[in-house]
């Protein structure tokens, strides 16, 4: 900006064009509008983003987790795109109206400190926010219910390259899959319920997608995580840590039924016939 308000033309680029920063300017609120108006929004009212709603309570907290990360990397992306557009075409080179003409660069420095700042303390505050929220439902997620209350127990042991489940309900009867015959997890609906997770030879790691829940099955190592299933129904369950030749084959079943037939299973399974 040159004295007496004039604005400063490098030349071979022509004279600034204050429109454009306008342009950007409206852009850049209406992405803050746009942030602004989701966070008003609850949990139920955002889009589920491919993960069933309410299958256990694990999925009320994730989810929560699951579309503000989504949210965070869009308004990031978004404001990123029309910096980056802005920039090229704000200060792209124009070649000189008079023949033969060489084009010249903008004037260049060496650094901008409101920027350096802006884009040092922006991202932080972003990365400490999404830590925040992490911790805390993680720490929701992985708390184990004290000694006395009611639980269902069942342990699953990782084994390559198959899952075995056992009923302490059931006289500590195994069920033990294989690659050809999947295993089925069975589950009572609205009743607490811990796993128990370990492997036998190598890194596992179980995954309920539907559940929007995963933990590591490690050898010598006991895990534990407790849930609440909210709907009957039948979920693929995967390991997702890769275990050897067979990983891709390390699927199993989880079965969600009422209690009344959960209890059935478990009898059955004492009596060696299920």
């Amino acid at each position: 900006m040159a004295a007496g308000g004039e604005v400063r033309s490098i030349e071979g680029f022509g004279p600034a064009r204050p429109e454009r920063v306008s342009a950007k300017g409206r852009g850049l609120f209406s992405l803050g509008a746009l942030a602004l108006i989701l966070s008003g929004c609850s949990s139920e009212q955002l889009p589920a983003l491919g993960f069933p709603r309410g299958v256990t309570d694990i999925n009320d907290r994730s989810h929560f987790l699951w579309q503000w990360a989504w949210i965070a990397a869009f308004v990031v992306g978004a404001f990123t795109a029309v910096l980056i557009l802005w920039a090229a075409f704000r200060y792209r080179a124009k070649r000189r109206v008079t023949t033969g003409g060489p084009e010249q660069l903008p004037e260049q420095v060496s650094y901008h400190m409101p920027l350096e700042i802006m884009y040092t303390v922006i991202p932080f505050i972003i990365v400490a926010v999404l830590f925040y929220f992490t911790a805390r439902d993680q720490s929701a997620i992985t708390k184990i219910s004290p000694a006395g209350v009611a639980v269902h127990e069942i342990d699953v042991n990782a084994i390559q390259w198959a899952w075995q489940f056992t009923y302490p309900e059931a006289k500590e009867k195994t069920v033990t899959g294989t690659p050809e015959k999947l295993p089925t997890l069975y589950l009572p609906v609205g009743e607490r319920v811990r796993i128990n997770l370990t492997a036998s030879d190598v890194v596992h790691s179980m995954w309920i997608p539907a559940f929007m829940m995963q933990m590591q099955a490690l050898p010598y190592v006991k895990n534990q995580f407790e849930f609440t299933a909210q709907k009957e129904g039948t979920y693929p369950g995967f390991c997702n840590m890769h275990c050897g030749r067979n990983h891709s084959q390390m699927r199993f079943t989880v079965k969600v039924v009422s209690p009344t037939e959960y209890q059935s299973y478990v009898n059955a399974l004492k009596g060696g016939v299920a």
